[in-house]
């Protein structure tokens, strides 16, 4: 016997190809649909409403399509409150809960919608009846490690509303609605100024700025320009690992980046033991800042960044050296901490480093301007394809994009604008 529910799609649906891609998704998983309702926004501040209603032969193929649609900002008609369900342990949830999106999500809780905190994709969805400033409920994201007994945690998707972004139809510049696209052939300079515009916004608006960087930004001499945005204040946090910080800070003690002169390219004698005696000279000081202050490190991307306090997060792998003392070896407590910096991140940078910028790309909220800037195209895509709606993709030598970025940003002229917004139609 034949499976139907109702369900209704609002909004920017026609230009952000959202109904193009719930009607795709009915088809793809063996379903139909009969569109029961359907008004178009004709003018660019109105929206357009979509009620239909979905069938398949069976139920499980029904929640399979009902699960796709809910992805995509569709909501059943007449939708039942939230469906809550104690933690029965600590780190441990409810079977069939609320696995979200990195989209902003609302709650359906008694009789009123309710936007989750700190929206970050695959967590549990927690609700706390009074948990507000002045004892109204609210509801937030949490990790599975850091789930406690009783937490109310949602099950299912009743009651919860996923809203995608939506693209403008006016463009957006470099970071209008998923078509910053992957090329190499693009015309890199007007992109890198494109980018360089809106990281002067970001500031001038009083926004927070995260670079997220690899060890490739030193060894390719790109690592004065960025010192040089961390000095004039256009980096509020920066996230990386650390080989990055140890072979900026051999670059200040010795001139070399892995016991190679980043100008010359010769490697001086006994260059190979640089790398292990920085990391040496820093524990010996007793950390980064101690080292500063000891002027042990004169300059360089660490040196600023403790000069303006800038917000760093250094997470270690298993094939670290040392570890510099300021690294972060439990890989939970690192998590933890690029969480907090993610969270706070009105635009993202990510230059020449998969590991890092995929461990920032999966807390960010989709709605994150994101620029992910290598070398090679496999790692633009990795990082693209995890969901950010507003996202710049360069495959481009990083040695030539940061101290371009620089030049647009610090330099005179190309005064920065705000991306337009834009109806459907």
């Amino acid at each position: 016997m034949s499976q139907e529910r109702t369900v209704e799609i609002e909004g920017h649906i026609i230009d952000s190809g959202t109904m193009q891609r719930c009607f795709g998704a009915v088809m793809d998983l063996g379903g139909s649909f009969d569109v029961e309702r359907f008004d178009v926004g004709k003018h660019e501040d109105e929206e357009s409403y979509c009620r239909l209603t979905v069938s398949a032969d069976d139920s499980e193929t029904l929640q399979a399509i009902l699960h796709e649609l809910h992805q995509n900002g569709a909501v059943l008609e007449s939708p039942s409150e939230v469906d809550l369900v104690a933690a029965p342990a600590d780190k441990v949830v409810p079977p069939d809960f609320y696995s979200t999106t990195n989209h902003p999500t609302e709650v359906l809780y008694d009789g009123e919608w309710i936007e989750v905190e700190r929206i970050e994709m695959d967590c549990a969805l927690v609700v706390d009846p009074d948990g507000g400033p002045d004892g109204e409920p609210r509801a937030y994201t949490k990790v599975l490690n850091a789930v406690d007994e009783g937490d109310l945690i949602a099950t299912d998707q009743s009651g919860i509303r996923v809203r995608p972004p939506e693209r403008p139809r006016s463009g957006g510049g470099a970071f209008g609605f998923m078509q910053g696209g992957v090329s190499s052939e693009r015309p890199s300079e007007s992109t890198i100024r494109e980018v360089a515009a809106e990281l002067r916004e970001v500031k001038r608006a009083g926004g927070n700025v995260m670079v997220v960087a690899g060890p490739a930004v030193i060894h390719s001499g790109a690592g004065d320009a960025l010192a040089d945005l961390v000095e004039a204040d256009y980096v509020d946090a920066l996230s990386a690992g650390n080989g990055f910080a140890t072979h900026d800070l051999e670059r200040s003690i010795y001139g070399t980046s892995l016991g190679m002169n980043v100008e010359t390219l010769e490697h001086p004698r006994k260059g190979h033991k640089h790398h292990i005696w920085t990391i040496s000279e820093i524990i010996r000081a007793g950390g980064i800042e101690a080292a500063v202050e000891d002027g042990v490190v004169t300059e360089g991307v660490m040196y600023q960044c403790v000069e303006r306090d800038v917000d760093v997060v250094l997470a270690g792998s298993i094939r670290d050296d040392g570890p510099l003392p300021d690294t972060i070896t439990d890989a939970v407590e690192a998590q933890d901490a690029i969480r907090e910096q993610a969270h706070e991140a009105d635009i993202v940078i990510m230059l020449a480093t998969l590991l890092h910028s995929v461990a920032v790309g999966n807390c960010l909220p989709s709605t994150t301007k994101t620029v992910c800037v290598d070398i090679d195209p496999a790692t633009v895509t990795q990082l693209l394809d995890r969901g950010s709606a507003q996202a710049v993709g360069m495959v481009t030598d990083i040695g030539t994009f940061v101290p371009k970025l620089a030049e647009f940003v610090l330099g005179e002229g190309g005064d920065a604008t705000a991306p337009a917004g834009g109806g459907d139609r």
